[in-house]
């Protein structure tokens, strides 16, 4: 495309690598691809971020098309550690019921009531002023937002209060007053009522609202969004993979890979893997794999379960780019929605990689998701409900059968549409109808 045709966009995340997780992955993949279709992203993202979770390997997906802009962020974080006497606090853990110290308690409080919308607040002023004359010196007419933290989007409102010609999509990786960690803050009345003037503001001055899945956009639909699009997550068939054709080896592997936080501590899955041990040479054969940050709570769970314990494997979060192996090594992959019933909007990213490793998936959550359409549309797996244990037995008892007979009950029909480059076309076609 002639440079003279060419679109920038001003992408501002506060998740970029060296930044681990999930949090970091739409936006790196949607950057990598857009330039491809026109579009050139300008990154803006903070100087010195505040995370627990990095992967150094993403760097590798960083474009040299795009430029990447830094700026200082402070964050209140370090004030308390100072408090719990630096003590490290995983990522997720802070909101783990049971018995909390002092320090928890505090810290769970002021995180609520004192930094509204989040603690990254404090980013948005100096970050509007900054980027007033970036958007003027280059021209730039698209800005996206990409949440949470949500503050984000408060930098999105204040650049569209001052230059309202300003096109401004808010993409929401997950809710805002439906999500249910938020919920779970100790909020005041009087704070809640902020949250939700807040997010309506950002719903109705937004241009366009971006999210994750149907269900998902529904949601801010019936908040009053004007307009609202969804484009799921995906996986980057650009990534370094090994093999995806069925692999029998030595042992029956049921893996799940991420944060596994007590609101998602399936216990019915404990439970259904411990009566399977009590079958004819299920015990010898079967392996549980769990990779990332696993709650204290979890694992004391699973401890209850004696033959599921022996047999389990545990190691800490991999980089992104060993991922791959480890889906490899797996002959049953398990994701976890979140119990809460505010959670069943939410699309996993890990999904999509899971039906690119074309592995088996267990899905628990509810029940008619979101999830649950995308794995009976590819013929992927099946989703249960967190009280389907008979049904969820047959399900692991038929895969083992499977594994045993080197023999898969599924197709995966139809996942090139999860691509990232595919999914990148689909975002670039939806940015020119604006």
């Amino acid at each position: 495309m002639d440079q003279e045709n060419r679109k920038r966009i001003l992408v501002i995340t506060y998740y970029w690598p060296p930044s681990g997780g999930a949090g970091v992955q739409r936006w790196l993949k949607f950057t990598k691809y857009l330039p491809e279709f026109g579009w050139d992203p300008i990154v803006f993202t903070p100087e010195n971020p505040d995370f627990d979770l990095k992967d150094e390997s993403l760097f590798n997906d960083v474009s040299d098309q795009i430029e990447v802009l830094k700026f200082p962020i402070w964050e209140p974080y370090k004030l308390f550690k100072r408090l719990s006497g630096n003590k490290p606090i995983k990522q997720g853990q802070i909101l783990e019921s049971g018995k909390r110290s002092i320090f928890k308690k505090m810290a769970v409080w002021i995180r609520g009531n004192l930094f509204v919308p989040d603690p990254r607040i404090f980013w948005v002023k100096p970050s509007v002023q900054y980027l007033e004359s970036i958007l003027q010196t280059n021209n730039i007419k698209h800005i996206i937002t990409t949440g949470p933290p949500h503050s984000v989007h408060l930098i999105g409102k204040g650049l569209k209060l001052k230059n309202p010609s300003l096109t401004w999509v808010a993409d929401f990786r997950d809710p805002w007053s439906q999500w249910d960690i938020l919920k779970k803050m100790r909020i005041s009345s009087f704070i809640w009522k902020r949250h939700l003037k807040l997010e309506e503001s950002v719903l109705k001055m937004a241009d366009s609202i971006l999210a994750t899945g149907p269900t998902a956009a529904q949601e801010f639909k019936d908040l009053g969004a004007r307009r609202v699009h969804y484009i799921t997550n995906g996986y980057d068939g650009d990534d370094e993979r090994q093999s995806v054709k069925p692999v029998k080896g030595d042992k029956f592997v049921v893996s799940h890979l991420g944060m596994l936080s007590e609101d998602r501590n399936p216990e019915v899955l404990w439970e259904v893997l411990e009566n399977l041990c009590g079958q004819p040479n299920f015990f010898e054969a079967f392996e549980l794999h769990l990779t990332g940050i696993l709650s204290p709570k979890v694992l004391d769970t699973i401890k209850e379960y004696p033959k599921v314990s022996n047999n389990l494997h545990l190691k800490e979060s991999i980089p992104h780019a060993e991922v791959f192996k480890a889906y490899e090594e797996s002959n049953l992959l398990v994701l976890l929605q979140t119990k809460a019933e505010s959670a069943t909007s939410q699309l996993p990213g890990k999904l999509f990689e899971y039906l690119s490793a074309k592995r088996p998936i267990l899905a628990l959550g509810a029940r008619g998701n979101d999830i649950s359409e995308i794995l009976n549309s590819t013929k992927s797996g099946k989703s249960f409900g967190y009280d389907q244990s008979r049904e969820l037995e047959q399900f692991i008892s038929d895969e083992f059968s499977a594994w045993n007979t080197n023999r898969s009950n599924w197709e995966f029909v139809n996942i090139e549409k999860f691509e990232r480059k595919n999914l990148t076309r689909e975002l670039f076609t939806w940015l020119e109808s604006i």
